[in-house]
């Protein structure tokens, strides 16, 4: 029987703020860091900074590429922080991290804080409104940082309440494109910038799974894609109530179908797992010859 995997279509490298990260070896895996009361996931395990640096340095030994710390919940209907109290909570861990040697994202939407954070180290802005702060755009070119654009229906606020789409791979491609090119026009290099689907980010359980299969033609845009399903509700959807702490097997199955997919980045709060899940999948789909692909 024919096969039916092909290799990934993964860009040759995502340059950082001078680094140049191999994502055509292999899926990186970003370790998510939530330096928050609330987030959905872990909030309130590493909102003191002294514990989020621990945990910062267990998911480097742990095989973790980057390091995406986050000040503010993103969680649905989270009310939003100041600049003042997200630079209160990361910046000591950006700057212990990073200071450690670390590749660390900052996980924010406001310039000031993004400047803030790449001051202290930072090397990628992740941004889930992807620069929807009319400032972002040249924090990001100046320090010649990386840039996570992400796609979200709404704000988290209000992101669930009814979110709608005719059809929701051409749309998000299309605002991820469109926003690529806002990026390149504010002087951000364009081997700089991954996109992101934005899972769980103003979706039905049938728009997250219809991206997720979409992976291959977001990574046929040419830039690193970044999938973040890790421990997202839309699973629990699947299976049955599960709480947060007990999705990391469904996160799994998720994640092998991006990396095969083609996925460059793989956020995720379990390292270990993701990062066996990435390597795994990774190496099955690249012993396909390419001519059964």
């Amino acid at each position: 029987m024919a096969a039916t995997l092909s290799s990934p279509r993964r860009p040759a490298a995502w340059r950082v703020r001078g680094r140049r990260l191999d994502t055509a070896a292999r899926p990186l895996i970003m370790g998510a860091l939530n330096v928050t009361p609330d987030s959905f996931s872990d909030g309130g395990h590493y909102a003191e900074a002294e514990a989020a640096v621990r945990r910062g340095l267990e998911m480097l030994s742990q095989g973790a590429d980057l390091v995406d710390v986050g000040g503010e919940s993103t969680r649905p209907g989270a009310a939003p922080v100041t600049a003042a109290e997200e630079l209160r909570r990361v910046l000591p861990v950006v700057r212990a991290l990073a200071g450690a040697g670390a590749v660390v994202s900052i996980d924010t939407s406001k310039a000031e804080v993004a400047a803030a954070a790449l001051e202290a180290g930072a090397a990628v802005v992740n941004d889930i409104t992807a620069l929807g702060d009319p400032e972002m755009a040249e924090v990001v070119a100046v320090a010649g940082a990386g840039v996570v654009l992400m796609h979200m229906q709404g704000t988290p606020r209000t992101m669930q309440d009814d979110p709608h789409y005719d059809d929701v791979l051409a749309e998000v491609a299309a605002f991820l494109a469109g926003r690529a090119a806002v990026a390149v026009a504010g002087g951000i290099a364009a081997d700089t910038i991954c996109v992101d689907p934005g899972i769980g980010f103003g979706k039905r359980l049938e728009h997250n799974l219809a991206l997720l299969a979409g992976v291959p033609r977001l990574a046929a845009m040419g830039y690193p894609v970044l999938v973040g399903a890790s421990r997202k509700r839309f699973l629990a959807e699947i299976l049955g109530p599960l709480p947060p702490l007990e999705r990391d097997a469904a996160t799994a199955a998720a994640q092998v179908l991006a990396v095969v997919g083609g996925a460059s980045v793989v956020r995720t709060h379990n390292v270990v797992v993701g990062l066996q899940t990435a390597r795994v999948a990774d190496a099955i789909v690249r012993a396909v010859p390419a001519s059964e692909g």
